[in-house]
């Protein structure tokens, strides 16, 4: 069980990182629910994985802020690119992770 958790969370991101470029809003949504739809487990365990899914995503995308903003601002891009991270970490918490965690919920309560 413990490793189809980490399964689903994993191609539950990867899902929403392919589509939440291509559909904004959507994209999270369905990869929570793809993250739900595997782990099984319950209302509780997928709405879980999807929310682990949406916060490796923002954690990635602030991750690539700063690298990406320390490489072409230097020591500047870094200061710049530390508070771009906090607000992308804190925003997806409520964007990217509370889009996943209902798509693993609507999921979870589908496969019951």
């Amino acid at each position: 069980m413990a490793n189809n958790f980490w399964v689903g969370v994993i191609v539950g991101w990867l899902v929403g990182l392919i589509l939440g470029f291509l559909l904004p809003v959507i994209g999270p949504l369905i990869g929570g629910f793809v993250a739900g739809w595997i782990v099984r487990g319950g209302i509780g365990n997928a709405a879980k994985a999807g929310l682990f899914a949406g916060i490796i995503g923002a954690i990635v995308i602030s991750i690539l802020v700063l690298v990406g903003g320390t490489v072409f601002l230097g020591a500047f891009g870094l200061v710049a690119g530390i508070g771009t991270s906090i607000v992308i970490i804190v925003s997806a918490f409520i964007y990217q992770g509370i889009l996943s965690l209902i798509g693993g919920a609507i999921a979870g309560a589908i496969r019951r």
